[in-house]
């Protein structure tokens, strides 16, 4: 089975299961594993017209969602320590169903998946499974095809209210079970790999401090094997997660012919709330994390960052720009190679790839210059046997060069890459209507077509 980031939930709908009564099932069996799964069949499946067989697979399923969901213990049916606060509570079911969605946002990717509904509705998406599944791909989260991860975990999710109308967010109530605003979560996904290992590490203390800032970073730097630039720890790390209002700092005292101390390092309540860890390591599986905002504007709002002053907020537009275009045309996002930030907004490669009807794997070039030139094309074409890609795109928002596309022309004729150049003035197009990109595609497979037209 494809490993998922969303837990299991096959058998596990609350359309089909009562909670409170399978907490009671499996504080009655505990260790014995075997007679859990016969008191499910018998209770949830023994009408069900299949074989015996059928039958303790569709309770085995159960037990593997329970433990999935982390409300058993791995080896048996044991309640776990989050399955037995959920067992004191089963007679109290609002507050039963609030402390378990509480749980799956916390330690399920729940709020990853919730945040990724929220993005979709931002972005004006209509929202259906498999869409959702490529928005959460692209975060990072894996989603198996054809599974009900997604399903029962909303559907749980809409026992207490979160969920309301099937993908309609509650913000006020989600807000409520999980004692953080929503908003918050997104500050912590703007975080850097640095702060967030700071964040964890002097959450892992025993006390909340103060501490000496360097030793909280050394602590991060064996614990998560992130690397801190000395000098600039406190602009780049404690200055802003002060800001967040996630540290309080003292400066330390000057020593003759020592330098300045270290600041002394104190945890605020903000940083004390315990689904504080948990939301940063769900946010640790996205990809990308900085360019998921981007992601949420409109094609229009991001080719006007790309013309931001602000380096990184020009590279992040100019990828966001890549994956906009190529989601319209439903490919899978891979990995980036080039970054905004690295190459200061001038130019983004990405990687997507597609297995309808045929594998195919695309390279995306984006390029914020007024033109692209041959030697932008021969770079591409270089890296193909290395990547094995059969297509690459070429996104300008500027112009492609005469010579650029006589090269590209050639190399179509002569080999089996296709070659896709889209300019500024499809942009322009895309911009208004977004369907034109199929036009704009449709063009340059034609335009390939011709040149590779075969004499038989």
């Amino acid at each position: 089975m494809r490993r998922s980031d969303l837990p299991f939930g096959s058998e596990f709908s609350p359309a089909r299961i009562d909670l409170p009564v399978l907490l009671e099932l499996a504080h009655e069996h505990g260790a014995d594993w075997q007679a859990f799964e016969d008191a499910v069949r018998d209770r949830y499946f023994s009408t069900h017209e299949t074989s015996d067989y059928n039958k303790g697979k569709l309770a085995n399923n159960t037990k593997l969602s329970l433990r999935a969901y982390g409300l058993i213990d791995e080896k048996d049916t044991t309640l776990s320590e989050i399955g037995r606060t959920l067992y004191d509570l089963r007679g109290d079911t609002p507050a039963l169903y609030e402390a378990f969605a509480r749980h799956i946002l916390t330690n399920c990717q729940g709020m990853n998946f919730v945040q990724c509904v929220l993005d979709m509705h931002a972005a004006g998406e209509k929202i259906n499974l498999n869409k959702l599944r490529h928005w959460l791909q692209e975060r990072g989260i894996t989603v198996p095809r054809g599974g009900k991860h997604m399903s029962t975990l909303r559907l749980w999710l809409e026992k207490p209210g979160v969920f309301v109308s099937r993908y309609r967010v509650d913000q006020t109530r989600l807000n409520r079970i999980l004692g953080l605003d929503v908003e918050e979560f997104e500050a912590l996904a703007t975080f850097t790999s640095e702060q967030r290992a700071y964040l964890k590490a002097i959450a892992n203390l025993d006390s909340d401090g103060p501490h000496l800032s360097n030793d909280v970073e050394k602590l991060a730097v064996a614990t998560y094997g992130v690397t801190f630039n000395e000098k600039n720890l406190p602009k780049q790390v404690l200055y802003p997660l002060q800001d967040a209002g996630y540290l309080h700092l003292e400066r330390g005292t000057r020593e003759a012919g020592r330098g300045a101390k270290p600041f002394l390092v104190t945890a605020t309540d903000k940083l004390a709330n315990d689904i504080v860890t948990p939301l940063i390591e769900q946010i640790e599986k996205q990809t990308r994390t900085d360019l998921r905002p981007m992601l949420r504007k409109s094609l229009k709002a991001i080719r006007e960052e790309v013309e931001s002053g602000n380096r990184h907020i020009r590279g992040l537009a100019l990828e966001a720009l890549a994956f906009k275009l190529m989601r319209l045309v439903d490919l899978t996002y891979v990995a980036t190679r080039l970054r905004g930030d690295v190459t200061g907004g001038a130019e983004v490669d990405l990687i997507f790839e597609s297995a309808r009807l045929v594998f195919s794997r695309w390279q995306v070039q984006c390029k914020n210059t007024a033109r692209v030139s041959l030697d932008d094309v021969a770079k591409e074409v270089g890296l193909t046997h290395f990547l094995k890609s059969n297509a690459i795109v070429m996104i300008s928002t500027g112009r492609i060069g005469n010579e650029a596309r006589r090269y590209a022309n050639r190399i179509m004729a002569d080999s089996n890459l296709c070659i896709i150049m889209v300019d500024g003035d499809d942009l322009a197009l895309i911009e208004i209507k977004p369907a034109a990109i199929v036009d704009v595609f449709a063009r340059e497979a034609r335009h390939a077509m011709d040149l590779k037209e075969l004499s038989l």
